[in-house]
């Protein structure tokens, strides 16, 4: 079986951390080779990134320096993970990745759709996505869900990009919509507000056509 790269974006909120969870154990179900990481970190470096820039401290980031950030825990999670994971015929599923980029820091932030997307090519090369899911629902469907992930028995402290205005990430969902419509070839854009087994049961069915095994 062929391997592929696959990735999950979305909102705040979206629940594309549960779905790819999710996605991940109904592939190993069905004996697909696959591993689950997630943008930003996925390895000892981009780990250690991505509590500089999730950290709610750390309010003085300037747009630039969050871009190039996420571009460096990128890059390396390619070159130590995902592409060496693909050449050894493992599937991978990333939580966010360089679109992530383009409705974030090249939308939202205004820094430039273009700009990020030919900075991404730098730090990628050709490990693009075969198949990228948009999870998208309303900024303030995501915003009555709260954060996805819990620490301990309580709910987790917002990070620093779940602190942003409304504003911003009406902008980020923006991003994302814009994306998507340019970049057909690779995009489902999912209805996220509908129940979970109907998110993932639109998923499986387009994987099942990219795999070519049942997953449902």
């Amino acid at each position: 079986m062929k391997a592929h790269f696959v990735t999950f974006e979305g909102i705040e909120g979206s629940g594309k951390t549960t779905v790819a969870e999710a996605v991940y154990e109904a592939m190993v179900k069905v004996g697909i080779s696959v591993i689950l990481t997630r943008e930003p970190g996925g390895t000892g470096l981009s780990e250690d990134i991505r509590r500089i820039l999730l950290d709610p401290g750390r309010s003085s980031i300037s747009p630039k320096s969050e871009l190039l950030l996420y571009l460096a825990s990128r890059a390396q999670l390619v070159e130590e993970t995902i592409r060496p994971g693909l050449v050894k015929g493992t599937s991978v599923l990333c939580d966010r990745f360089m679109d992530a980029s383009v409705a974030y820091q090249g939308w939202a932030r205004g820094l430039g759709e273009q700009l990020v997307e030919d900075m991404n090519a730098f730090a990628v090369g050709d490990t693009v996505p075969a198949m990228t899911f948009l999870l998208d629902l309303p900024v303030e469907v995501g915003f009555r869900r709260g954060p996805e992930k819990r620490e301990g028995t309580g709910l987790r402290t917002k990070d620093r990009l779940e602190r942003e205005n409304r504003s911003f990430h009406e902008r980020v969902r923006e991003g994302y919509l814009r994306l998507a419509e340019r970049r057909k070839e690779r995009f489902v854009v999912v209805d996220a507000t509908l129940a979970l087994e109907d998110v993932l049961g639109e998923i499986f069915r387009n994987l099942e056509k990219l795999f070519h095994v049942k997953l449902l």
